[in-house]
């Protein structure tokens, strides 16, 4: 993944020229401070620069095109330290594409009750002055996140960092590239999607490509490129005997490689931050693309099965929001349960494809038959994915708008070992329970793929929706079923107004 320390969150401070130079300059001076302690601070992900106070409708539309129009500008903090009349910002709101988070703050924690007086007062008054600024930005309908407290607060400081991650998160799906080898999987459902209304709501491009391209570059690997993966299976997993050098199955380990590298050379050669395959087409492919799903995902390349590219644009995403964070983020399937009363559980794995980056343990690559696709027996990497915190993600396309739906979980050690069960895998607890976890997700029409992390938050998910404009249903520890059915009706009603 790319160094997010390269991207930058613009501090903009508003104020107005009515209170002098004298004032201004302390409104600089107490800015400047509070962007430099948190861009120093270990849980900021990305630099926060300091922008000079804008006091009239050009400077502000100004800086607002500025971060439009900088690449490395991912979005923009904006606080008033003093009154900042806000029909000054209406030209700048009304052209600014950047996430917004406004930071509703002053420079001071404490009231000085003995010497305050009206000069303090005129400095410092953003209790009223973000009151202002806060109209506007409702009244222009625009979407953002508004964190409240003192700035040297770790718990401000925290919600701004996810806030961060997910512009990131954002930013980088903005002219992005996804790869479809082949189409959907024939006759489902979910998986499908309105590609064009993706790329106008979301920013990046989905397009198919002939699995012939791709075999041509796959068998354009070279012997040695090949011998060198090899050996990094052999340096960083447990290589079952049979496919070791001089095993009888090396030759299905050495496709299983040559495999890989082409499809990384494919991607990186057209730009692709993430792709989707299916079983159902991959026609001149030996093996179905196992670890090479597995390995290319724990590199960063977004993926999903059977040519969902919602969930692999999904995944890539979510990889990027959770860069430097300990855990992972992988493809994922519910794909059955464990209706004990005393102990549910879903058990979650898909027939090849989970990332690495979720193992708790060091993964065995191992060969087994597969018994749909019609291919040879696929390479795979095979593991216990790590217990603790998680949630799954999944957007679905309803029609009229999107809808990310999360359902927060919490992933638990296998109660007993699972010898026949020859893929990655993870056990988890749905919240609030497994019934109504289970229904609310399928009444909220939740797919069966989704993006599943160790290290985001259900936060971290909403304000990326508030970025995206897209409706957001959260399923976590405090949710209910008759809770969850208004919600959705509530947000049917709103989606068929408001578009």
């Amino acid at each position: 993944m790319e160094d997010l320390k390269k991207l930058e969150v613009w501090f903009v401070t508003g104020s107005q020229h009515l209170y002098g130079e004298e004032t201004l300059k302390q409104v600089a001076e107490h800015s400047t401070q509070i962007a430099r302690s948190i861009d120093k601070d270990p849980a900021i992900p990305v630099r926060v620069v300091f922008k000079p106070v804008v006091k009239s409708p050009e400077e502000i539309y100004q800086v607002c095109v500025e971060a439009n129009t900088t690449p490395t500008c991912i979005g923009i903090m904006a606080w008033m330290h003093t009154f900042s009349p806000a029909k000054m910002w209406i030209g700048g709101l009304k052209v600014l594409q950047k996430p917004l988070l406004h930071l509703h703050t002053q420079f001071n924690r404490d009231i000085p009750w003995s010497s305050i007086d009206m000069d303090f007062m005129n400095l410092n008054q953003s209790a009223h002055g973000d009151r202002e600024f806060g109209f506007m930005v409702s009244r222009m309908r625009m979407n953002r996140k508004v964190v409240v407290g003192h700035w040297q607060e770790s718990q401000v400081v925290n919600s701004v960092s996810v806030w961060m991650r997910a512009a990131a998160g954002w930013n980088d799906w903005q002219n992005a590239r996804f790869c479809r080898f082949g189409d959907n999987m024939r006759q489902v459902a979910v998986t499908e999607g309105d590609k064009v209304e993706a790329e106008l709501k979301f920013g990046y491009s989905v397009n198919g490509y002939g699995i012939g391209d791709l075999v041509k570059v796959i068998n354009d690997v070279s012997d040695s490129a090949i011998g060198q993966t090899v050996a990094e299976y052999e340096e960083i997993y447990t290589v079952q005997a049979p496919l070791r050098k001089g095993g009888d199955r090396h030759k299905e380990l050495r496709e299983a490689a040559k495999i890989e590298i082409g499809m990384r050379n494919f991607l990186k050669a057209g730009n692709f931050k993430g792709y989707t395959d299916t079983f159902e087409d991959l026609h001149g492919m030996v093996q179905l693309p196992g670890i090479a799903s597995q390995r290319l995902m724990a590199e960063g390349y977004g993926f999903g099965g059977e040519g969902d590219w919602k969930t692999s644009a999904l995944v890539r995403a979510m990889k990027v929001m959770a860069t430097g964070l300990k855990g992972g983020n992988s493809f994922m399937e519910d794909y059955t349960y464990h209706f004990d009363p005393n102990n549910q559980l879903v058990l979650g794995s898909h027939m090849l494809e989970i990332c690495p980056s979720i193992a708790n343990d060091k993964p065995t690559v191992e060969v087994h038959p597969l018994g749909i696709g019609g291919k040879a027996d696929p390479v795979r990497l095979v593991f216990n994915a790590g217990s603790g915190p998680a949630l799954n993600a999944s957007i679905v396309d309803m029609g009229n708008r999107f809808r990310l739906i999360v359902n927060e979980v919490v992933a638990v050690d296998p109660i007993e070992s699972l010898p026949k069960l020859p893929v990655a895998r993870v056990l988890w607890k749905p919240y609030p329970d497994m019934k109504t976890g289970c229904a609310a997700w399928i009444l909220a029409g939740g797919a069966h793929h989704t993006g599943y992390s160790q290290n985001l938050t259900a936060e971290h998910m909403e304000d990326f929706a508030e970025m995206a404009g897209i409706e957001y249903l959260l399923i976590g520890k405090n949710s209910n079923l008759y809770d969850i059915k208004n919600q959705l009706r509530w947000n049917d009603l709103y989606y068929r107004h408001s578009i």
